[in-house]
């Protein structure tokens, strides 16, 4: 594979930016090698600089649920910004996605555009302090909810603790209003309920954690997590932005049935721009300003041509059997890659909930916290991802993260996916 072109454009970018990449994982740290800078992509296929050609199943990491420049989406985009690229004030394509949104999705009433999926949950977690007024929050050890600092913390060493920084630059204070446990575990949510007794303003978690592996959780867990919530007047932020419109249009509230209290999405409702959002019940949203006393703004928020985007790719994820199509692609590559095998794998598996599946090197049945990921099996998916690249296969650059089916790959792409995986496999197993 040539890798020329991506080499210089990388000896130039790190001139210019930290490790030369805007955003950590593209730096191909854990994969080793260059990261290749993409120039183009089209439906299922991306090329790169060198003009090397993939299937792609990373998709920006999960927008791109229609896969890449679809038509659709690229004709709203045109017609849009010809109009004009952003105005700092209300449109009308603003109201359009909110109805498309908010008729088919009876989770939430009320919603606010933001332009990230971080920023969606910085804004919901202002708004679960204000609302209950509480300070502190709970999240779960391997559930990522972007990089703000009261999130960026990882547990401690006891059942229930207080996080430690991932990060530099995060004061402490910050840090100890942040409760940290581990998924999977009542015991220890209900130990941080008794020992910060109606101290805590919101439990956050990914209902289906796909940050950090994919952790599939029981739905009664979830559930208890609803009901303790209900108990002690805590709110229950559902982080979707992965998940959200990618399992379901009603994304893990409507794929579990289980009414969280905030949800925060991103991602896919951008149709590949910038976006994000929350939404809550109409009570609940009316504590934001210019309506409530919990400030939060953004200039690009609502941004027209992020509207027109997302308006044109949500109308198609509506589509009759749009998600169970994706979910059989999903089944078809995974089932088609161990018929590929020409002998078994014991500690290879690949977990998988509608279109995001994730590659594992175990023999466990199921995944469920961050401390059953065995970190030494990385060493495997690094080889892996070498060979999927030399036989044109890109997943994303980290054996931790997920990846996805779009509507456009098409069967011959996956049966072609499954053959370089059962090849590439056979080498990264040696």
């Amino acid at each position: 594979m040539k890798r020329e072109k991506s080499e210089a454009l990388f000896e130039k970018a790190k001139k210019y930016f930290p490790g030369g990449v805007n955003s950590p994982v593209r730096a191909f740290r854990s994969v080793g090698g260059t990261p290749l800078f993409i120039q183009k992509g089209k439906g299922s296929h991306i090329w790169d600089a060198d003009g090397n050609e993939f299937i792609d199943f990373c998709g920006s990491w999960g927008p791109l649920i229609l896969g890449h420049a679809n038509d659709k989406v690229i004709h709203a985009i045109k017609t849009t910004v010809e109009n004009g690229s952003s105005f700092g004030a209300p449109t009308a394509l603003e109201n359009d996605l909110a109805e498309l949104i908010l008729s088919n999705n009876k989770f939430i009433e009320k919603i606010r555009f933001v332009s990230s999926g971080t920023e969606a949950v910085m804004s919901a977690i202002r708004l679960a302090r204000g609302f209950t007024k509480r300070n502190k929050i709970l999240k779960f050890e391997g559930c990522y909810h972007g990089h703000l600092d009261a999130l960026l913390v990882k547990a401690g060493s006891g059942l229930v603790t207080f996080g430690n920084t991932s990060s530099a630059g995060i004061p402490e204070s910050f840090v100890n209003e942040t409760i940290v446990v581990s998924l999977n575990n009542e015991a220890a949510v209900k130990q941080a309920f008794t020992e910060f007794k109606d101290q805590i303003a919101c439990v956050i978690i990914e209902p289906i954690p796909a940050n950090n592996g994919l952790l599939l959780q029981r739905k009664e867990y979830l559930q208890f997590l609803r009901e303790i919530c209900s108990e002690n007047k805590t709110l229950l932020i559902f982080d979707e932005v992965i998940n959200g419109f990618r399992i379901g249009f009603e994304g893990a509230a409507g794929y579990y049935n289980i009414q969280p209290d905030i949800i925060t999405y991103g991602k896919i409702i951008g149709g590949g721009l910038p976006v994000g959002m929350y939404g809550a019940s109409a009570e609940i949203m009316s504590h934001i300003s210019p309506e409530g006393n919990v400030y939060q703004a953004g200039t690009l928020s609502g941004n027209p041509v992020a509207m027109a985007a997302g308006i044109a790719q949500l109308t198609e994820c509506l589509k009759p059997d749009f998600y169970q199509d994706l979910e059989r692609k999903t089944q078809f590559l995974i089932d088609s890659i161990f018929k590929s095998l020409t002998s078994p794998i014991t500690n290879f598996k690949i977990y998988s909930v509608g279109s995001i599946f994730w590659i594992a090197f175990t023999d466990k049945e199921v995944v469920r916290t961050a401390e059953e990921i065995d970190a030494d099996s990385m060493k495997h998916f690094k080889i892996l991802h070498k060979e999927l690249l030399e036989r044109g296969i890109y997943l994303g650059p980290s054996g931790y993260e997920v990846g996805f089916v779009c509507e456009a790959h098409s069967e011959e792409d996956l049966i072609k996916t499954a053959k370089a995986f059962a090849e590439a496999l056979e080498i990264a197993m040696k």
